[in-house]
């Protein structure tokens, strides 16, 4: 009866705690360290448009204010070459159409017609030289701008690593140098 009289005592002391466990009360709730923004698919495309329309446009969209002014230089070098050298090659063409008809009284009079002619091509060359170079640079520009919106949206966390790591054979106890790779889940 000793034991009878143990057993109930058990049950009513640990019962009761048992059934006030079950009730439902305010949980703890773990809060999400990492939010995650909404990926936007149309981004890289309307800041390679708004580069193409205007150039520094699309890094102004990207919030890379700082490339702006090189974006701008870069163009602007490169035009003010075009510009120079296409005045530079027309100043040679005309007193060398003037030659041709019979006047003799342009800026280039210590020149003869080879000179003048040499003179033309050179300018030209560097006249389309630095077309192309306007051009690449404005490429650039938009290439530029559509890479950095998709690298805007590239998630960059610790549950993927690559990193050098350098240990030691055992064998020899000559130091080796290895790539290790960690994916966390």
């Amino acid at each position: 009866m000793n034991k009878a009289f143990y057993i109930v005592l058990l049950f009513l002391l640990f019962g009761n705690q048992s059934i006030f466990s079950q009730e439902i009360g305010d949980a703890i709730k773990a809060k999400d360290t990492l939010k995650s923004k909404e990926i936007d698919p149309l981004r890289p495309s309307k800041a390679a448009f708004y580069s193409a329309l205007l150039p520094g446009l699309g890094q102004a969209y990207n919030k890379k204010y700082w490339k702006i002014p090189i974006v701008y230089a870069a163009i602007g070098t490169s035009m003010y070459f075009y510009i120079d050298n296409n005045k530079k090659y027309n100043s040679y063409r005309d007193a060398y159409k003037r030659r041709l008809a019979g006047f003799n009284d342009d800026q280039y009079q210590y020149l003869d017609d080879s000179r003048l002619i040499q003179a033309q091509r050179f300018y030209q060359r560097n006249r389309d030289l630095s077309l192309l170079v306007t051009i690449g640079f404005y490429i650039l520009n938009i290439v530029d701008a559509n890479v950095d919106a998709h690298l805007i949206q590239f998630n960059v966390s610790d549950k993927l690593s690559f990193q050098p790591d350098v240990y030691m054979n055992d064998i020899d106890y000559k130091p080796n140098l290895g790539l290790t790779f960690n994916y966390k889940f």
